[in-house]
């Protein structure tokens, strides 16, 4: 597991977030419904080469989440900017996947961050987005939000597993179903998924063109959430290379195929030197 000793407050929310590591500064962005603990099997290998930040999105993980939490896209890449001016970090690279990835780009087009890189896989950034399930939550939060605690593990558990190719051991299961649990996390879970809204990557994919810097396209090819064609569309709108596909891995590729973006973490860092 990873550790996140350190808290900011920014803009009203408690951000959870801890560093490791000795090299240039690497910000690692992770998506929905997730937290930074999907990094915990990639951060040990890049230390030698970055030291890597990650943290906990507004209302994720261990940051804070409560009633009424403004945590949708609009508040995630203030989040990354305010994150980037305590680090004191310029131009770091940025290794970011799903909402991660929505909040990099929206970081870079309408924050003005800018970066040494960017290696970005299965990421909310082009419409359509947002699946049938995720539609239904919009309209019924309150009814999803108060469901027997048995349906709700039930159903979190299936929900998780579709982003994997492989089954999920059941030590990343309980990982990822940790903080959606109880009273608190059980709404929270609800409330993220009522708030994702394709408008805030519209606000941003009409202005996508070439990054001024390196960007690595990375994508599973059996990702039954986002399809492996976004991820050429997405190549062809803000890189000069090809989406890479990665082979036998899902949405979730931290989990199926980690040693794919540990290996193109280690050829960037050689590159770079």
């Amino acid at each position: 597991m990873l550790d996140l000793p350190n808290t900011s407050t920014i803009n009203g929310n408690a951000i959870r977030w801890g560093k490791q590591g000795d090299g240039a500064p690497l910000v690692a962005i992770h998506g929905t419904p997730f937290s930074s603990q999907v990094w915990r099997r990639i951060v040990p290998h890049l230390t030698s080469c970055f030291t890597v930040y990650y943290f906990d999105l507004a209302g994720y993980g261990l940051s804070e989440m409560r009633e009424g939490q403004d945590i949708s896209l609009a508040v995630q890449n203030k989040v990354l900017a305010a994150l980037c001016r305590e680090w004191e970090l310029e131009r770091p690279h940025v290794l970011a996947h799903d909402f991660g990835g929505a909040t990099a780009l929206r970081a870079y087009y309408l924050n003005g961050l800018r970066y040494a890189s960017l290696t970005i896989f299965d990421a909310v950034a082009l419409a359509p987005w947002g699946s049938p399930f995720v539609q239904h939550v919009r309209r019924h939060e309150a009814a999803f939000s108060g469901m027997p605690d048995y349906m709700h593990r039930a159903l979190l558990k299936a929900y998780l597993q579709t982003a994997a190719h492989n089954p999920l051991p059941e030590d990343a299961m309980d990982i990822y179903c940790a903080p959606w649990l109880g009273p608190v996390g059980q709404p929270a879970f609800y409330r993220q998924i009522a708030q994702m809204d394709q408008c805030y990557t519209d606000e941003v994919q009409v202005s996508y063109g070439r990054l001024d810097c390196q960007v690595n396209v990375l994508w599973g090819e059996r990702d039954d959430w986002i399809p492996l064609e976004k991820g050429e569309r997405l190549a062809s709108l803000i890189s000069d290379r090809p989406c890479v596909p990665v082979a036998e891995a899902g949405h979730l590729v931290q989990e199926d195929r980690p040693e794919a973006i540990v290996a193109a973490m280690l050829a960037l860092a050689g590159a770079v030197r």
